[in-house]
């Protein structure tokens, strides 16, 4: 118990981070299990050949597999979520946490738990929107006869989201949270869970559109899942976080007007 307690002083008076590293660990965690593929899916690849990474393939094989299919889907989009959207999160999850000053520790690590929680719940809800945009109109099999204008058409639809004001409002309050929480914190867990709740709602209306963008490319693509993560985080922790946004905007519509009218020639 003493050596416990000395521990315990020294991590306070040194002020480390503990927040920020416990979600470190989950987010490298998280991103193990993405790369390495440790997380289950129904099934490994089509009948024609397609793989996983490819656009639409993961969301068609869920849905081929029924409930099973959609849960075990759920749980890898969450998982993707977290070792994504956490890293950038550091310093929400911080500034919340110091907004609990005077609160027991076993009190702050309930809500701080929440709060942390919230947030990968409601990334992990958006999965469902992929899947059921993939019940109406099967992604793979546009993405097999139609690629270049599917292509064009969603690095469009980025593009103007990107620079549209709504981007920026949502962006604002992701790269500076603290007005946010001070202004909504609500006492307890469940006031923990709340301001949690409504803060993700701008996060996702900061980042929608890139990840609509990732289940265009394939949502299990490694390669493009790590380039948006980056775009991203950029976007929400560097001083130049907004100039970024808008240059992403800048290029996809270059980049979408040029993958359509090659597509139509």
């Amino acid at each position: 118990m003493a050596t416990y307690d000395s521990l315990r002083d020294r991590i306070a008076r040194r002020r480390v981070p503990i927040v920020a590293l416990v979600t470190y660990a989950i987010a490298l965690l998280a991103w193990a299990a993405v790369v390495g593929r440790w997380l289950p899916m129904p099934g490994g690849a089509t009948s024609s050949g397609m793989r996983m990474s490819d656009p639409g393939v993961p969301e068609a094989t869920a849905l081929s597999n029924g409930a099973t299919g959609v849960g075990l889907y759920l749980v890898m989009w969450g998982v993707m979520m977290v070792a994504m959207m956490y890293p950038s999160s550091v310093p929400l999850f911080r500034l919340y946490a110091g907004t609990l000053e005077g609160t027991t520790t076993a009190g702050k690590a309930a809500r701080v738990g929440a709060f942390v929680g919230t947030y990968a719940l409601v990334w992990t809800l958006t999965g469902v929107v992929p899947l059921v945009v993939n019940a109406l109109v099967p992604i793979a099999g546009v993405a097999s006869a139609h690629g270049g204008l599917l292509m064009g058409g969603t690095l469009l639809l980025l593009s103007g989201y990107q620079l549209s004001p709504y981007k920026y409002r949502c962006l604002r309050y992701c790269r500076s949270p603290l007005g946010f929480l001070v202004g909504h914190h609500r006492p307890g867990v469940g006031g923990a869970v709340r301001t949690s709740w409504e803060f993700s709602v701008f996060c996702v209306g900061c980042c929608w559109a890139l990840f609509a963008f990732m289940v265009t490319v394939g949502s299990m693509n490694i390669v493009w899942v790590a380039l948006i993560a980056v775009v991203l985080s950029l976007e929400r922790t560097v001083a130049w976080g907004e100039h970024l946004a808008r240059g992403v905007g800048v290029l996809a519509g270059g980049g979408g007007a040029v993958v359509i009218a090659l597509s139509l020639v």
